[in-house]
């Protein structure tokens, strides 16, 4: 299933995340990946998404710490951001796969990563529309 969105502004953006979050299994691991440049407002939709998922978290970018763990309501929400992650290695010495198998996982700049997104994976794409700078296309693909 593909949905696609067209937000104005910053709250639209985490409306969408909170959409999404409605619609997952909360109580099963569940993979999302985020494809988007710099300022699209993934982090906008990631706190969405823990609004549903992870009440009362305060998620700001995990860019400096590579993972942000919120206590969810069921399973732990994991906000991983691997632009600076180089290789397959890196991201498993940061304990990727107990990322991946215990809770709810997001990644921002999933580009980087390919080969290690779970085939059932969400995906979520953020672009820019127009002249602007507001304006955002979302389009989500949930591959169940």
């Amino acid at each position: 299933m593909i949905k696609e969105f067209h937000t104005q502004t910053v709250e639209e953006t985490e409306d969408v995340g909170r959409e999404l979050a409605l619609m997952l299994d909360k109580g099963k691991p569940h993979f999302i990946a985020m494809y988007g440049d710099l300022g699209v407002g993934k982090t906008a939709f990631v706190r969405g998404l823990a609004s549903v998922l992870a009440p009362g978290a305060r998620v700001k970018s995990p860019t400096y710490t590579v993972v942000n763990k919120y206590d969810g309501l069921s399973l732990p929400l994991y906000h991983l951001d691997v632009y600076r992650i180089n290789d397959e290695d890196e991201l498993y010495s940061i304990g990727f796969d107990d990322y991946v198998n215990t809770g709810i996982c997001v990644v921002e700049w999933s580009e980087n990563i390919p080969d290690s997104i779970p085939c059932d994976a969400t995906c979520v794409t953020i672009e820019k529309e127009g002249e602007n700078f507001e304006k955002r296309k979302i389009v989500i693909e949930v591959k169940r």
